[in-house]
């Protein structure tokens, strides 16, 4: 019977150090698979007002968002844009949004208001016609932010003298860049700073 005994102890002591081996080997594997995801996230966005001249004025025909690994991205779908033709912006962080034309402030939630203008009105310079649907203070038609890491809130502020203007409610004043691939203005806003070097 002593036998059995010290033989199942043996086995019980053998067994522990094999799961502290494995648990120190998943703690491992767990920080090289984090450090791994910050690397892919470095960026050197910064939070500074980023800016482009205009070129053409396009009408805005969409506004979406989409979930990335390291930010959250607002798509501005600009009629017959492209990559060679400009579109101009200005995108920087305000302690407060005033539609553009009329002064009227516009409450946007979130804790940093990120405003967006692109040389692309809500409407058909040449026919007239609205090309995209939003209302000052309301939120982005169709744009839906539930369960987004870093947007709060969005607001429509206005389309005036050729521009339209946008109040990007964000988690906090965070890192953010500003692109531009054919039809497409992209606003891309990070995560984090750990990860947004």
């Amino acid at each position: 019977m002593r036998r059995w005994g010290t033989a199942l102890a043996a086995l019980t002591l053998a067994g522990a150090g094999l799961a502290a081996t494995a648990g120190t080997a998943g703690a491992a594997t767990t920080s090289r698979t984090a450090n791994a995801s910050a690397e892919a996230c470095a960026t050197v966005w910064g939070s500074g007002e980023k800016t482009a001249q205009d070129a053409n004025y396009k009408p805005l025909k969409n506004i979406r968002a989409g979930q990335h690994d390291c930010y959250d991205r607002l798509v501005f779908d600009i009629k017959g844009g492209t990559t060679a033709g400009q579109t101009g912006y200005r995108v920087g962080y305000v302690d407060a949004m005033y539609q553009d034309g009329s002064g009227d402030p516009i409450a946007v939630g979130g804790g940093a208001i990120l405003e967006i203008h692109v040389a692309a009105p809500s409407y058909d310079p040449e026919a007239g016609g609205e090309t995209y649907p939003g209302r000052a203070g309301k939120p982005l038609p169709g744009v839906d932010i539930a369960g987004y890491r870093t947007f709060k809130d969005t607001r429509y502020g206005a389309s005036f003298e050729g521009e339209t203007q946008v109040g990007l409610g964000v988690r906090a004043r965070l890192p953010f860049r500003v692109l531009q691939s054919g039809d497409h203005l992209i606003v891309d806003v990070a995560h984090s700073w750990a990860t947004a070097r």
